[in-house]
């Protein structure tokens, strides 16, 4: 597929949730922390169609690059509702482009498995340790300080939710399935443990590089990974 026609795919796509999420608010009058993980969880999917749609990593990052500015000014003006909660302390919506487009030029080349794999404990792990932890969070704990203040039960949903993620999107890939056990194991354990320590935001940033940390371990103990 053409490259620029992928790029206006993905600007396409991710609109499309972005309206979608503010409809489900309008129409159900679901709280915006609620849709803001839908649009969360939503945007990165998209790891799957930028690995099957572009052939050029530099494509690739032009949808996550210009969502890092139309972010940043939503922030500032609230032009996306459905993601916006008014808390000016959190950049966690400008910093989840960032880490997209991070991921894309670490890994497109090396392995589109991994690449799409390493998004989902951001995309799913981190989504639902935000959603349980603030629903059902009663044993709370903080490993650094209040600042990083999170629950049992939160951290039990990011590690199950970064784990099944992980795992199911590597045998999607074809992974076999020992492959896939042991990044899914090391995936979610790293970034469980980092996510716990993240000052409000940062999670955005620090939950992707941990995956991307887990690489070089996986090559060391089982080989390349099939691109």
């Amino acid at each position: 597929m053409n490259n620029w026609f992928a790029v206006v795919i993905s600007f396409v796509y991710v609109f499309a949730v972005l309206g979608i999420a503010e409809a489900l608010r309008r129409a159900l009058r679901l709280p915006v922390e609620f849709t803001r993980k839908v649009v969360h969880i939503g945007v990165g999917m998209w790891a799957f169609g930028t690995a099957a749609l572009f052939s050029d990593k530099w494509f690739a990052i032009i949808p996550p690059l210009a969502f890092v500015a139309l972010n940043y000014l939503s922030y500032r003006r609230a032009l996306f509702t459905a993601m916006e909660t008014g808390d000016k302390s959190n950049l966690g919506t400008v910093y989840f482009p960032i880490a997209f487009a991070a991921i894309i030029l670490l890994f497109f080349d090396l392995s589109k498995p991994f690449m799409v794999a390493a998004l989902m404990p951001l995309t799913w792990g981190d989504a639902f340790a935000a959603i349980i932890g603030q629903r059902y969070g009663r044993r709370h704990y903080a490993l650094l300080d209040a600042f990083s203040q999170r629950s049992v039960e939160g951290s039990a949903a990011m590690f199950g939710f970064s784990f099944l993620s992980v795992g199911v999107t590597l045998l999607v890939f074809g992974a076999p399935f020992s492959v896939a056990l042991a990044t899914a194991l090391l995936m979610a354990l790293f970034a469980t443990l980092v996510e716990a320590v993240s000052p409000a935001g940062l999670d955005n940033l620090l939950v992707p590089a941990s995956s991307a940390l887990v690489y070089p371990l996986l090559i060391s103990l089982l080989g390349p990974l099939a691109s």
